[in-house]
């Protein structure tokens, strides 16, 4: 199993920011705030190409709630390499981990 951080795919009529608010509702029933923008990620996997904007934020209200995977964990970003993470998740853990954020 590969680890992935959540969110999801822009919505028409959504900016950045909303999409990755909606996608965290959906998927562990948690509302966020302070988002700031981290960096972004292209990568090419064999049979698609995307483009991951990443924030950091902090949670509103709620406790992390599976909704939609398998499995959650919640870590200090000096423990992330402890998992075995999406290639396209890489440099967003590689970057945690150097606290270049």
């Amino acid at each position: 199993m590969k680890w992935e951080f959540p969110g999801g795919k822009i919505e028409p009529g959504e900016n950045r920011e909303q999409a990755l608010r909606r996608e965290i509702l959906e998927e562990l029933d948690v509302e966020i705030e302070n988002l700031e923008y981290f960096m972004t990620v292209k990568h090419t996997y064999p049979d698609f190409h995307l483009v991951m904007h990443s924030y950091t934020c902090s949670i509103a209200k709620g406790e992390p709630v599976l909704k939609e995977h398998v499995a959650l964990k919640w870590l200090p970003a000096k423990e992330l390499d402890q998992l075995d993470w999406a290639a396209a998740d890489i440099p967003i853990v590689d970057k945690l981990m150097s606290g270049r954020g």
